[in-house]
């Protein structure tokens, strides 16, 4: 049997939420660069028609969306549908991170915020797109993003964006479960420290110097770096594999 390169991305239609953040960007022009047709999800609308704009290949869609309201998320789905004819892979890197002195001013509505969007906004899409992808009876994948917080409880100012990603990869273990019947595979990557406008927020050089510090490899990871691994996990070379967390940390942690 003969070896792949393009690993079946060629042609394959990507719905990606949080696509203009540091990670989600990368993750869009990589989609991209092998082929596939990207819609990119994201609430800034002038951010995300830019990004569809500088992206390789095509055609790309984009659509400025805020994830929160779940009961628009059918439509979102058909959306891709409508324009790419099918729905090939889910990436989901849409999250938020409330970060707080301690765990006692945390707020009731920084929970919410944190998991409207993180976990509950996840689930709902995963469920809209896992509809589709069994009605089109040709399998899928559907790509979920945690973090090292999910494994480490991350610190008490944010301890809220680690039950969110806690959740993650639980739920992403129950659709693999669920979804395997249907051909559909559901996976996590979890990143360490990426050097992000979110990873940044609330931390000075000397913290963020001191993060590098704990890491074997000796920096934060740049989050190109991501990137192909996400397309791993949508290629032919990852049909085998669902229900799986992708430690990608430099070390940080391992499990």
């Amino acid at each position: 049997m003969a070896f792949d390169l393009e690993a079946g991305l060629q042609g394959k239609s990507v719905l990606l939420t949080g696509a203009t953040g540091g990670i989600g960007r990368e993750v869009a022009l990589a989609f991209g660069s092998v082929g596939a047709r990207v819609a990119a999800v994201d609430i800034d609308a002038d951010r995300v028609t830019a990004l569809v704009d500088e992206m390789e290949g095509g055609p790309h869609l984009a659509l400025p969306y805020d994830v929160r309201p779940v009961a628009g998320h059918t439509a979102l789905v058909e959306q891709v549908i409508d324009a790419f004819g099918t729905l090939d892979i889910l990436v989901q890197t849409a999250a938020v991170l409330v970060r707080r002195p301690s765990v006692f001013e945390v707020s009731e509505d920084d929970w919410d915020f944190q998991h409207d969007i993180n976990l509950k906004a996840s689930f709902f899409l995963a469920q809209a797109a896992a509809r589709c992808m069994r009605d089109q009876g040709t399998g899928g994948r559907i790509i979920n993003f945690t973090s090292q917080g999910w494994q480490s409880g991350g610190y008490g100012g944010s301890v809220a964006y680690a039950a969110t990603k806690g959740g993650i990869v639980s739920m992403t273990r129950g659709l693999a479960r669920s979804l395997a019947p249907d051909k559909i595979t559901v996976n996590a990557v979890s990143p360490g420290a990426v050097d992000t406008a979110m990873m940044r927020s609330g931390m000075d050089d000397a913290a963020m110097a001191g993060v590098a510090a704990q890491i074997p490899l000796g920096h934060l990871a740049k989050p190109s770096q991501l990137a192909g691994t996400v397309l791993f996990l949508g290629s032919d070379h990852a049909d085998y594999i669902t229900g799986a967390t992708i430690n990608i940390s430099g070390g940080w942690l391992m499990y």
